[in-house]
């Protein structure tokens, strides 16, 4: 079920898109034309007959035309309607009494409700053209029915009625049926639908000169009726508009009468009006295009906007990574070197698997320990592993469970030294971790120092896919916010503090489930500087399931939320907590929060791209991001001296990973702002990184 919100909000997004894409064109835009080929198949008396193919009905087997008759114009207006145009042709209509035929299409519908009543209420008949406008020569049987059927909805959305006249694009005379084009008349005629040709074609569209439109527009022969086709949309029709007026009057003059197709044959009213269901369904589907319509500006901001964070933190890693890169290795940066021993601080729950391997790591270092093993109620014999390995440095406090903050602070007041190091249960580090993490308090101003956390367990994919999001995602990250002195977490499993600061923050807080954040920024709120000491790593047991990934992310996302929640009176502040909330707390909110969770927009006009509009001009947009995400990928792997062919697995990270990250901060976002309360998931550990990794 966790999945079903989020899916469900895509998909909705994503037929908002489609929607929007069919009122403007955008979707199953089908641009090619058919070429005239033989006509083998189209009965002769159809090809020199009238402009109105009647296929319906008794006439499924032997279709029927039908001419106009004498001294009798039917107008047509086809492509529309036209917010710009069709206005104005209805006002020299109105202006002579005249009815006409618009033969509009689904997707200027749907963009021009009002313009399809004002046309039914002036007494006008509409006939369909389609919803996209495509040669129906190319199309099956069921895009012929679709086009024709969301027609008739859009029709029924706005207007309530639906119509049996149409008109096929790209259409003129019934001479011009052919092998191609008269089964796609048949097949509508079987389905209800009297087809429209022409009689004369003004070629309006090519825009040949007002005095040319009249002139294509009178009759052939004195007296006989027409069925002329203009344009009320798809381009500049002034000249039409023009053209129009002295059509009507030229053949006013001439005894001509002005009528409609359907008033011209003597048949019933094309149009209907609809009933129940169609009508409600025809209006709902406008409702939700319409809505579609008013949104996608809204989700092209958005998309923009996850761009401009994104291109802007990648800009921000390009420029301040190196200079932290430059900086770290200078010799005494901090100060002289700090050789004081310190306390390491082990909290553990149910680390059976893994105790023993941290322990082991530790007793390794090159630095002078003690280490404190705070067992939190553990019931799987943590504290007997402990016990039994009878470590000469190693102290062993026992306790009723009552959650990290608490055994961190009970470690905390036990502590021998000025500086405690934190690291989780399930954390090996390496010889020289302590040495490299504590360096940095050779400058009295820093707090605490955030060290480099790595994935161990990195051989499957899914763990490879943590490993790249450690070394870009959170240490690329740390050597940005290191840079602008803002780093806003420093990671459970190897960051150090003094605990004179630890002490003036009120030690380690329970009140969200991130406490290494919320105590990150308690200490930078508090005056303290916070440094990324990149070569003090830590080798971490990543979860190694999707189930464990969730459990463990859902409750970062939460509990980091919670974190900026807490803090956010830091934004008005004054001193170094208002420079930490008017800096370091919008820039985790906008490249934490904000920016993963619109990221699935770049992936929904993706698929969108693919599957309506430009497939390789989509896909090479999207393979040009993917370049650049794996070129930051490589320089952050450079940078942390790993070898880059995990980096193989980074398109299909952005593809199903990243989608996973969504899911999970939209239901922490949602858990939120609905004040529902999440409980620390404790994760199962098998104790498979039982020392760092040869490669590093």
């Amino acid at each position: 079920m966790r999945f079903v919100m989020p899916l469900s909000l895509l998909a909705c997004l994503l037929v908002l898109l489609v929607l929007r894409g069919l009122s403007t064109n955008e979707v199953f835009h089908d641009t090619r034309i058919a070429e005239s080929v033989d006509k083998t198949t189209v009965p002769e008396d159809l090809l020199t007959g009238g402009p109105v193919i009647d296929a319906r009905g008794d006439h499924k087997a032997n279709p029927v035309s039908y001419r106009i008759p004498d001294k009798t114009v039917v107008l047509s207006f086809d492509d529309g309607p036209s917010p710009e145009w069709t206005p104005k042709i209805l006002s020299v209509l109105k202006a002579h009494d005249i009815r006409a035929d618009f033969f509009v299409t689904g997707a200027m519908t749907t963009r021009n409700p009002e313009l399809i009543r004002q046309i039914v209420g002036d007494g006008h008949e509409i006939g369909l053209h389609t919803f996209t406008h495509p040669d129906l020569a190319f199309q099956s049987h069921s895009r012929i029915g679709w086009e024709l059927a969301q027609t008739q909805l859009a029709l029924a959305g706005v207007a309530g009625v639906h119509s049996s006249l149409f008109r096929p694009p790209y259409s003129s005379n019934a001479s011009a049926m052919d092998d191609w084009n008269y089964p796609v008349i048949k097949y509508v005629g079987a389905h209800g639908y009297l087809t429209a040709f022409i009689d004369r074609d003004t070629d309006d569209w090519k825009r040949p000169g007002v005095e040319e439109i009249v002139k294509a527009a009178m009759p052939s022969t004195p007296g006989a009726g027409e069925l002329i086709l203009l344009h009320d949309a798809g381009g500049d029709r002034a000249e039409t508009v023009e053209a129009l007026e002295q059509i009507i009057v030229k053949l006013q003059g001439e005894g001509y009468r002005f009528t409609t197709i359907s008033d011209a044959l003597g048949a019933s009213p094309a149009m209907v009006p609809v009933h129940g269901f169609q009508l409600w369904a025809g209006k709902g589907f406008i409702g939700a295009t319409q809505v579609a319509v008013y949104t996608l500006p809204l989700l092209v901001g958005l998309l923009a906007l996850v761009g401009f964070l994104n291109f802007g933190r990648f800009a921000l890693m390009i420029v301040l990574a190196p200079v932290h890169a430059r900086r770290s290795k200078r010799q005494g940066a901090w100060g002289p070197p700090v050789t004081e021993p310190v306390t390491v601080l082990v909290p553990a729950y149910n680390e059976r698997e893994c105790i023993a391997n941290t322990l082991n790591s530790l007793a390794a270092s090159d630095y002078p320990i003690e280490v404190i093993v705070i067992d939190d109620g553990s019931t799987d014999g943590t504290a007997d592993i402990v016990e039994e390995m009878d470590l000469p440095f190693v102290r062993l406090i026992r306790k009723v469970n009552g959650g990290k903050p608490s055994a961190l602070n009970a470690g905390v007041a036990a502590a021998s030294y000025d500086i405690v190091v934190m690291m989780d249960g399930d954390t090996v580090f390496e010889p020289s971790t302590v040495r490299e993490l504590v360096q940095p308090f050779g400058d009295p101003g820093i707090g605490a120092v955030a060290g480099n956390a790595k994935v161990g367990n990195r051989d499957s994919l899914i763990g490879a896919w943590q490993h790249i999001e450690y070394v870009l995602g959170h240490n690329l990250d740390r050597r940005m916010y290191d840079v602008l002195n803002v780093i806003p977490t420093i990671p459970g499993a190897v960051g150090a503090f003094r605990k004179e600061a630890l002490r003036a923050v009120g030690g380690m807080s329970d009140d969200t489930l991130a406490e290494d954040t919320d105590i990150t920024m308690a200490v930078l709120s508090d005056g303290w500087r916070i440094v990324y000491a990149e070569r003090a790593r830590a080798w971490t047991e990543a979860p190694a399931s999707l189930q464990q990934l969730w459990s463990q992310r859902y409750r970062w996302s939460y509990g980091s939320m919670q974190a900026m929640w807490k803090h956010r009176r830091a934004v008005i502040a004054r001193g170094p907590a208002g420079r930490f909330g008017r800096i370091g707390l919008p820039l985790v909110v906008l490249f934490g929060v904000v920016a993963p969770l619109l990221a699935p927009l770049v992936d929904l006009f993706l698929l969108y791209g693919i599957l309506f509009t430009d497939a390789s001009l989509t896909l090479a947009s999207w393979g040009g991001f993917i370049a650049m995400q794996a070129l930051l990928s490589w320089y952050a792997f450079r940078l942390d001296r790993e070898k880059p062919w995990h980096l193989i697995s980074l398109p299909l990270q952005q593809v199903v990973y990243r989608q996973l990250m969504y899911i999970v901060l939209l239901q922490s976002t949602i858990t939120a702002l609905t004040g529902g309360r999440l409980r620390w998931q404790k994760l199962r550990r098998t104790g498979e990184v039982a020392a760092a990794p040869v490669e590093a």
